[in-house]
């Protein structure tokens, strides 16, 4: 399958951060995305040359609406942790893709999955939906990234970081993490959609190094320039901080994945994959201080005027 011959992707996903950038880095490279969102126009991120359809996965004929016509699709779940909403959302998108012909799905299932089953709504509903898709015989190829760069800069990381040189996070320092960014999953997603003979296979995609937090925080001094030391956030108060933002229930799914890591039953979960990703789709990851060397962390900084972020996108 060429990459040269544009796809008309369906992107399930982007209005948020990952299928954003999986949408943008499609769009960049001339094929058509349609994406399907719940939220009113003016509510829409930015996404030039994006077709947006309004509707909701858990109504079977706008999920086909929005499969009408694609060759490809790109999935990534919205932050619902409820198994049947999950379970329905991946029957419908099944049942579109299989009845509009689509050539290849891939499915991002939002972060790497243990082997045996566990009590977090974050691994098992995404191991739900991703047996949905392969059950129903849909040409599939799955990617389980780790954790991402981009949630360190932001509002609750960027000010302590620029200014006190403190790197904080709810994983454990000792947990190797192959740390990616929003960026690197959409090459990731790009590759999985257009490589030949790839259907079947999953990849824990991520980082070129899985590093300790303390080799992180080394990282992000080098990207910085200045000293960063790692400090480990309990999980509990991730999530409590967290449920202001995004509410209770996303929130105990999203930190079930770091009280699950901080249980240290499998403490090489977000580590590497010893290249394989890497070498089949491909894919060279820059190392951590350069995606940091590029980021404009100064709109963190307390003496900042008010930051214009108008340049950044």
């Amino acid at each position: 399958m060429s990459s040269q011959i544009p796809m008309r992707v369906a992107v399930v996903g982007a209005t948020g951060f990952q299928g954003g950038a999986v949408a943008r880095l499609l769009v960049e490279r001339h094929h058509r995305v349609r994406a399907l969102t719940r939220r009113p126009e003016a509510d829409r991120p930015p996404l030039p040359g994006a077709f947006f359809l309004a509707g909701d996965l858990g109504r079977r004929a706008e999920v086909r609406r929005l499969f009408e016509g694609a060759t490809h699709a790109f999935v990534t779940m919205p932050l619902v942790y409820a198994p049947e909403r999950v379970e329905a959302y991946a029957r419908n998108i099944a049942d579109a893709a299989l009845e509009t012909g689509v050539l290849r799905l891939v499915f991002n299932t939002n972060t790497r999955i243990p082997h045996g089953p566990t009590e977090y709504a974050a691994f098992e509903t995404r191991r739900l939906a991703e047996e949905v898709l392969r059950d129903s015989g849909v040409p599939l190829v799955v990617i389980r990234p780790p954790v991402y760069l981009d949630n360190l800069f932001s509002p609750w990381n960027g000010p302590a970081l620029v200014d006190d040189g403190v790197l904080a996070y709810p994983l454990p320092e000792s947990a190797r993490t192959a740390w990616l960014s929003h960026r690197g999953l959409a090459e990731a997603a790009l590759a999985a959609l257009t490589g030949e003979g790839l259907e079947g296979r999953t990849f824990d995609i991520g980082g070129s190094t899985a590093l300790t937090g303390g080799e992180l925080a080394a990282a992000f001094g080098r990207g910085l320039g200045r000293t960063v030391r790692y400090q480990e956030l309990d999980p509990v108060d991730f999530e409590h901080g967290l449920a202001e933002l995004v509410g209770p229930e996303a929130a105990a799914g999203v930190a079930g994945v770091y009280h699950f890591m901080a249980s240290e039953r499998d403490p090489l979960l977000m580590a590497g994959d010893d290249g394989v990703s890497a070498e089949v789709l491909a894919l060279e990851p820059a190392p951590v201080e350069e995606w940091v060397a590029r980021q404009p962390w100064q709109v963190w900084s307390a003496d900042a005027e008010e930051p214009d972020t108008s340049s950044h996108h």
